[in-house]
């Protein structure tokens, strides 16, 4: 379980205990055939026993694909268990450490505006105003008045902003007494850590090479390569099929040089959304959809550091046709109110989904601080999540069978963490999410960046948290 502490403000949750209780135990024991991929089919290794641990080549194309193979001893079975490194999680104090009173100071000597008369609510409310103004001005370089999109901005964050504070506190208090989180010190820091990179464009480098294999016929084209329990992957496995892992041990599988670890029960995708028909072909139907789109926004067009999609790009990714009946559908969105807007009036109803709530996922620090201040113009410690459920009718709550209604979709619930350091890494919402599916239900990520047990992932990224880098070696023990 990745939950904590449950209040009704909602839940805090420890993201690096749910990845290292996730299974990554590789078992030695298995007697099995190395694969590899090749342009046109899949080549087997020697019939001499090799480890249980997979090893998945892909090179690229036009490359020849030498055959891996792993020798084993057949005769004892050992089992080693990775961890993910704690380091990524040493948020020890915010990004930027700002006092309330002084922000308000501050904005009332740069802004005036009039509260004589007003309420004590209202009042605080133009105080808020006059910081959030303020900032906007000094970051912009100009004296004018706030545009169209920071004034919606600014009308969210003030509408929102007390049920984040007060929920947060709660589940602080809470985690503090549990001993989960510690009262800063003065000689704490935000430790920063390397990691060899390259392995995350890769993988996106990948699914464009996957493009330029040669075409292979229906009968040819395979929408699932599987790990047995006792063996490996079967022949003619292709590029841009969905892989499962139907055992009860991790993997670890290779692509383009790279090692990346592949918890047990788990499946994924790697492709691009021009490739996404083996999901349509995997004849599952899913009861939990979560989807982190690559939205648009000014930083990403000027630096060119990833693909995004556009509005009307989204809206043609398959969810009703994967959708199970009922499906609670869960999209993250950044704070810029027109793709908040989108995802409710335009995206949601496109795809059939009704009951729409919102939900905040909170960063804070081991201390307990928002990572961000609260009232920060540039960056706030929260993003939204935007939930609903698929449904024909909304006349009556939605019944599954004879015996199961599913609930309603609780409003502005608040999910707060510590974050990992490790960009675009999202906590957990399988043990939140699953009070509000049916049970047993298939689950489904989209644009995912790691994997999941139990889940199924897909994205040109999917593998790209699931690095051999990212993960220590805890022990090696032999039975």
């Amino acid at each position: 379980m990745s939950i904590l502490c449950s209040l009704p403000a909602g839940w805090l949750l420890d993201h690096l205990s749910f990845i290292n209780k996730s299974g990554y135990q590789l078992n030695h024991s298995q007697n099995c055939s190395g694969l590899v991929f090749s342009n046109d089919a899949y080549s087997a290794a020697s019939d001499a026993d090799v480890t249980g641990t997979t090893i998945l080549d892909i090179a690229g194309p036009g490359r020849k694909y030498p055959v891996s193979e792993m020798k084993a001893s057949g005769k004892e079975a050992s089992q080693k268990t990775y961890v993910f490194r704690e380091e990524f999680f040493n948020m020890l104090k915010p990004h930027i450490s700002v006092n309330l009173q002084t922000e308000l100071q501050q904005g009332n000597s740069e802004v005036n505006l009039e509260n004589n008369g007003s309420k004590p609510q209202e009042r605080a409310k133009n105080e808020e105003f006059q910081v959030f103004t303020a900032k906007a001005k000094k970051k912009r370089k100009r004296s004018s008045e706030l545009n169209h999109g920071e004034r919606d901005a600014l009308e969210y964050h003030l509408k929102i902003s007390g049920v984040i504070l007060d929920g947060t506190k709660s589940l602080v208090q809470e985690a503090l007494r549990s001993g989960f989180l510690r009262s800063a010190s003065t000689e704490q820091f935000c430790a920063k850590t390397l990691v060899a990179g390259g392995h995350d464009c890769s993988l996106a480098e990948l699914c464009e090479m996957a493009k330029q294999f040669h075409p292979v016929t229906e009968d040819e084209q395979k929408t699932l390569c599987r790990i047995n329990k006792g063996g490996c992957l079967p022949q003619q496995v292709q590029p841009s099929c969905i892989t499962e892992n139907t055992t009860n041990y991790a993997e670890i599988i290779m692509l383009m040089g790279e090692k990346y670890l592949f918890p047990p029960k788990s499946a994924f995708l790697l492709s691009d959304v021009s490739f996404m028909q083996p999901l349509l072909d995997y004849k599952k139907k899913f009861g939990i959809i979560v989807i982190d789109p690559p939205w648009e926004n000014k930083s990403v067009k000027r630096s060119n550091r990833y693909s995004y999609l556009s509005h009307s790009q989204i809206k043609q990714i398959p969810v009703p046709a994967l959708a199970a009946p009922g499906c609670l559908v869960v999209t993250w969105v950044t704070n810029r109110q027109r793709h908040l807007r989108f995802v409710k009036n335009e995206l949601y109803p496109y795809w059939s989904v009704h009951g729409v709530v919102e939900w905040f996922w909170v960063k804070i620090t081991r201390s307990g601080e928002f990572v961000f201040p609260l009232n920060s113009f540039h960056k706030k410690p929260y993003e939204v999540l935007i939930l609903g459920r698929v449904q024909g009718s909304t006349d009556r709550p939605l019944r599954i069978s004879e015996d199961i209604v599913l609930p309603e979709i609780p409003d502005q619930k608040l999910i707060v963490s510590v974050p990992c350091t490790l960009h675009s890494h999202k906590p957990p919402l399988a043990d939140v999410l699953k009070e509000y599916a049916k049970p047993e239900v298939n689950c489904l990520e989209l644009f995912a960046r790691n994997l999941q047990p139990g889940w199924t992932s897909w994205g040109n990224e999917v593998l790209k948290f699931q690095h051999m880098d990212y993960f220590t070696a805890l022990q090696d023990k032999t039975d």
